[in-house]
């Protein structure tokens, strides 16, 4: 049975009303055999909205700034210490979409826009300065063995001069944790390559969806026995993949960040779909399912409704995402 063929068994039966769990598991799994060995992401082009539209030109500018840096991983900084606020202050007073201490900022803040300011609150200056600074400490460390970008990300966490005396990344966990975070976050930055290889979790989420299948919508509805079982759409596909043992956050437009993003084309059973009020924006996604074949997905659409089959063809559809345990834990816990 080809992939192609799978897919049109998996809609025929959605038409049909049947359960075709199990297709879906041979779906999966034949794909699963196909694609072993599926390249990597690149991490030089965005994936499709995954950048806000207000960033995206700079962190794709800037990104480039230098080898060791791609706009996959500024944006994957960029989320990780801020989730695109530019107004943020952290604890320790990092300020900004690029999170500096103002002592940073001031020995390494750069005039990115050309206004003739360094305004560490204004994305036009704190984006290039990220950037600038990323570049900066991979030149500190181009002779250090080992990857150079690995070795530049655990300068901008411990500090050049630990990279030089360790021969790489230190062994400190904080740092090699952010290292390992920072590379999987990237990878839902980047525009994936003509083939992603499927996850082993996807038809273990698809089962649990299904068994929700009639279960009344409830807004901020996590299936506890409280809210008697029931879900919204976000609530919904964090509870299927927890059953397999994949943590996802909680609301919808973080959940896209969970791993490589398919095209509409690519789309395998398990992969969440985003529904966007922005064509251009991932922070403007409202709604989430879980594709299932043949054009359809398995949701909790809306206050009224029961969790169902629906279609995901529609004027707001925004694109998917394949999720990853990788992918998943890389996210931060706040953005």
């Amino acid at each position: 049975m080809t992939v192609r063929k799978a897919w049109i068994v998996g809609g025929a039966v959605v038409a049909g009303g049947l359960s075709f769990v199990m297709v879906l598991v041979v779906a999966v799994y034949l794909v699963a055999g196909n694609l072993v060995g599926g390249m990597a992401a690149s991490g030089r082009a965005l994936a499709k909205g995954a950048v806000p539209a207000a960033y995206q030109q700079l962190v794709a500018k800037w990104g480039n700034l230098c080898p060791a840096l791609s706009p996959a991983l500024l944006a994957a900084q960029l989320y990780q210490e801020s989730g695109w606020n530019p107004r943020v202050v952290s604890p320790a007073d990092a300020r900004g979409i690029a999170q500096f201490i103002p002592s940073t900022w001031a020995t390494h803040g750069i005039d990115g826009n050309g206004d003739g300011k360094r305004d560490i609150w204004d994305p036009s200056d704190a984006i290039p300065s990220a950037a600038s600074y990323d570049c900066e400490l991979a030149k500190y460390v181009k002779d250090v063995p080992g990857n150079v970008s690995d070795n530049m990300l655990a300068a901008y966490n411990a500090g050049a001069y630990r990279v030089i005396q360790a021969g790489g990344v230190p062994g400190i966990s904080e740092t090699q944790n952010y290292v390992q975070r920072i590379n999987s976050l990237a990878v839902s930055f980047a525009a994936p390559p003509s083939r992603l290889d499927p996850t082993r979790q996807a038809a273990g989420a698809i089962d649990f969806a299904q068994k929700k299948l009639g279960t009344p919508y409830l807004w901020g509805g996590e299936g506890t026995a409280a809210q008697g079982g029931r879900f919204d759409c976000s609530g919904l596909t964090q509870a299927a993949y927890a059953s397999v043992g994949i943590k996802l956050p909680r609301v919808a437009n973080d959940q896209y960040n969970a791993g490589p993003h398919p095209s509409r084309s690519q789309l395998l059973p398990g992969d969440l779909v985003f529904f966007s009020h922005d064509p251009t924006d991932s922070r403007a996604i409202h709604h989430v399912g879980i594709y299932v074949g043949g054009g359809y997905m398995i949701d909790a659409p809306r206050t009224g409704a029961v969790i169902r089959f629906d279609p995901i063809d529609g004027a707001d559809y925004f694109g998917a995402t394949r999720v990853t345990e990788d992918g998943a834990k890389a996210l931060p816990t706040a953005v």
